[in-house]
């Protein structure tokens, strides 16, 4: 069984594509789990003219990254051999991507299978920020002996795919934070590689302010100082240099996570 796992919130305008193309995939299910909407986003996927597709409902957000998690738990639970995971905003004309990724991770024999969002031709059109990020991400796939397989390729940008014997192997809560997620599975010796490349902006993602776009950068470099001193047997700090990256990760609700997980039986 193929799953696709889609976290949406707000994603009203974009969520029937991201919907359409999974099942040109095609994938055995589609789980969105809709957390703090308050848009239609839950009248559209309970509407939408297929049985493979179902919701799970959260009334309160549950923050960046958690909802991947929660869908995590429940796929373990189905059974499924393989997981694509792909953020409810992403309605560009990604289906062939999504192919790539989860052509990887059932015959490929990989257990993630990452999307390269920069290649070489699009370097040059970073800002600042994202330049600086790309180098944190790159210096924790240089910690774990990944930067020569995947260069700056991280689960926190872009849709990816795992295999089950991931979704058995990694602690769910730490699905909630990619990059750790990520050096987990490296610790582990799980198989890991670039499975799609697409520029980011062919994804369809939506322009968002500049202060958004600030706390995600900020959010993933904290997640990847955390990755980078746990990955050298360090406290799990997001510092560096005298600078704390907290960005969303305050806002992420492990306490729900948690409560969901003990709810379904699903420890």
């Amino acid at each position: 069984m193929l799953v696709a796992v889609v976290p949406a919130k707000n994603e009203a305008p974009r969520l029937e594509k991201v919907l359409r193309n999974l099942l040109a995939v095609p994938v055995d299910l589609v789980l969105t789990v809709l957390n703090g909407c308050r848009d239609c986003s839950e009248q559209i996927v309970r509407s939408f003219p297929s049985r493979l597709v179902k919701a799970l409902v959260f009334p309160e957000p549950l923050g960046i990254d958690v909802p991947r998690a929660v869908g995590a738990l429940q796929v373990r639970k189905l059974g499924a051999r393989a997981v694509l995971f792909v953020d409810g905003d992403m309605d560009g004309d990604i289906v062939d991507v999504l192919r790539d990724l989860a052509g990887a991770v059932t015959a490929g024999g990989m257990d993630l299978a990452l999307t390269n969002c920069y290649p070489v031709d699009e370097l040059a059109r970073l800002s600042d920020l994202a330049s600086y990020l790309l180098a944190i991400r790159l210096a924790l796939n240089r910690e774990l002996g990944l930067a020569q397989t995947i260069g700056p390729a991280s689960p926190s940008h872009g849709p990816h795919a795992v295999s089950r014997r991931f979704l058995c192997s990694i602690p769910v809560r730490e699905i909630a934070v990619p990059p750790v997620a990520l050096a987990l599975a490296a610790r582990q010796g799980l198989k890991i590689g670039v499975g799609a490349t697409i520029a980011h902006r062919h994804l369809g993602s939506p322009f968002r302010s500049p202060v958004h776009a600030r706390c995600i950068a900020e959010t993933i470099i904290g997640d990847s100082l955390e990755a980078i001193n746990m990955a050298r047997g360090l406290p799990r700090k997001r510092s560096l240099n005298g600078v704390t990256y907290l960005g969303y990760h305050p806002e992420r609700r492990f306490d729900l996570l948690e409560a969901f997980s003990l709810r379904e039986g699903l420890t």
